[in-house]
């Protein structure tokens, strides 16, 4: 028995029994397709919650990124500042540095300025020791040329006299004649005895001024009157005047007046009692301070030409450093 369905020949699909039917087959399709996009979309939605899922992580690696980077930048700023903080200590020290090797250069400058100084300063010391010792020895020479011609008068003197009591030399180095040789007390008037002795005084001026090596070292003869305290000052001081000019009056015209033509060397002068060599408390010291002194004077210059020889001799100038390093010279 055949069976109809009113169905469109595009639904027609084969039965059992031999009939075409149409409908089951596009059922099927339709529950294909069906799945199909069921399994499309459960895929997009997989991949839209893994895509969600990654875009999330990644986004919170992209927040821990940059919260990094910003501790990178932050740690890159600090290096930087420690950098310049860094560079500037080393700007100070290259600078401090450079001021402590110009110091050393100025103090090696100056200790070399020094060491010259010294060098010039020994050399100067060695010739002033040179120059010294020949002025010494030169004034030495001087001194012991006045004590000689003191000491040929002394002998002339004493040999003339043959007494050495009444003729001695003082600590100055002046000839000292007692009163007694010459005067008697309180008088200015030579004594008979005393003439003899003067003729030989005046010889040995004579012998003594007439030798050139001798007289040109002489500036003056000062023949000197003193007394002792007793009386008053004037009367003393007359007296003491007195008695040097007799004994230069004398002198000068005695043997045949030889001595006149050395006049210009001869003075007289009185002191009183104003230079006593001894106390006048005792009779011996007012004895002692009754006396006639010769002082033989002489010239400054002898000793003044030694002295402006070396001071007039060339030294070297001297460089001594002064606070900062400034020089100033330094003359003898």
């Amino acid at each position: 028995m055949k069976r109809h369905r009113s169905f469109k020949s595009d639904g027609i699909v084969n039965t059992s029994e031999g009939e075409q039917g149409f409908w089951p087959s596009y059922t099927d399709m339709m529950s294909s397709v069906a799945l199909i996009l069921f399994f499309l979309m459960l895929i997009a939605y997989l991949q839209n919650m893994i895509t969600g899922n990654t875009l999330i992580s990644t986004q919170d690696r992209l927040k821990a990124t940059e919260d990094s980077l910003a501790a990178t930048l932050i740690q890159i700023q600090d290096a930087k500042d420690e950098l310049s903080a860094l560079s500037l200590d080393l700007e100070t020290a290259r600078i401090n540095i450079q001021a402590q090797e110009d110091q050393i250069a100025a103090s090696n400058a100056l200790i070399s300025d020094q060491e010259r100084m010294i060098a010039d300063q020994d050399a100067y010391i060695a010739l002033t020791t040179d120059e010294l010792t020949r002025l010494r020895s030169n004034i030495q020479t001087i001194a012991y040329m006045r004590l000689s011609v003191l000491s040929q008068i002394q002998d002339s003197i004493v040999s003339s006299l043959g007494d050495k009591s009444q003729v001695s030399v003082g600590e100055s180095g002046n000839i000292i004649l007692s009163e007694n040789l010459l005067f008697d007390f309180n008088s200015t008037s030579i004594k008979e005895n005393g003439h003899a002795f003067l003729d030989k005084l005046a010889n040995a001026f004579t012998t003594l001024l007439s030798n050139a090596n001798d007289a040109q070292y002489i500036e003056s003869i000062l023949i000197s009157g003193h007394t002792d305290s007793k009386g008053s000052a004037e009367y003393n001081r007359e007296l003491s005047t007195g008695r040097a000019n007799s004994v230069l009056t004398y002198l000068l015209g005695t043997n045949g007046g030889s001595l006149q033509n050395y006049s210009q060397y001869f003075c007289a002068a009185g002191y009183g009692a104003t230079r006593p060599v001894q106390s006048n408390d005792t009779d011996a010291g007012r004895s002692a301070n009754r006396r006639i002194e010769i002082s033989i004077i002489l010239k400054d210059e002898s000793v003044l030409e030694v002295i402006n020889s070396y001071l007039e001799r060339e030294m070297p100038d001297l460089k001594v450093s002064v606070g900062s390093g400034q020089s100033g010279n330094v003359k003898p």
